[in-house]
């Protein structure tokens, strides 16, 4: 027959240490992070669990987008932090209840399922040419022709200054 009160004492250390694991675990929760980045390195964006942004930052591509794209970007990559982030809380919880336990179902059925969203596709580059004939659509543009120099007069002048000193004054000969 075992000492009921070392059942008691033992008990009391797993549940010590049980509390102990939970309240490492919820630190660790309420610090949980996620971070994504844009498949083109333009958006970074940094989220806790509950998608609170932390941290937003653009690469040089960034600077080449229009703006509607880029809010999408960053909002697509924002989910994606998050689902980063909540796909850590069961890996935390379970040391705490266990891998295979009806605790741990309830934990993976409280984490939100994040509808990751696919990224904007890149707009096509348009032309900064203006289409001046909706007809000539189809051809390539072209460059306009350099301005042509005026042609040299062809009259024999009958003034030589070939056979002049600049530096002699008329009446120095």
């Amino acid at each position: 027959m075992t000492d009921p009160h070392q059942t008691i004492a033992e008990y009391e250390q797993r549940t010590a240490a049980l509390l102990d694991r939970a309240e490492e675990a919820k630190a660790r929760i309420q610090e949980l992070t996620g971070t994504a980045t844009s498949q083109d390195g333009a958006v970074k964006v940094t989220v806790g669990a509950s998608g609170a942004l932390l941290d937003l930052t653009f690469g040089a591509r960034a600077d080449e987008m229009p703006k509607d794209r880029l809010a999408a970007l960053v909002m697509t990559t924002a989910k994606r932090a998050q689902a980063q982030a909540v796909s850590q809380i069961a890996v935390i919880m379970a040391p705490v209840v266990g891998d295979d336990s009806d605790a741990m179902r309830f934990v993976r059925e409280q984490i939100p399922d994040i509808d990751v969203p696919d990224e904007p596709e890149p707009e096509q580059e348009t032309s900064r040419l203006a289409v001046l004939n909706e007809d000539d659509q189809d051809q390539p543009p072209t460059q306009p022709e350099p301005p042509r120099r005026p042609a040299r007069p062809t009259s024999d002048d009958d003034t030589d200054f070939d056979q002049q000193d600049f530096l002699k004054r008329d009446g120095d000969r």
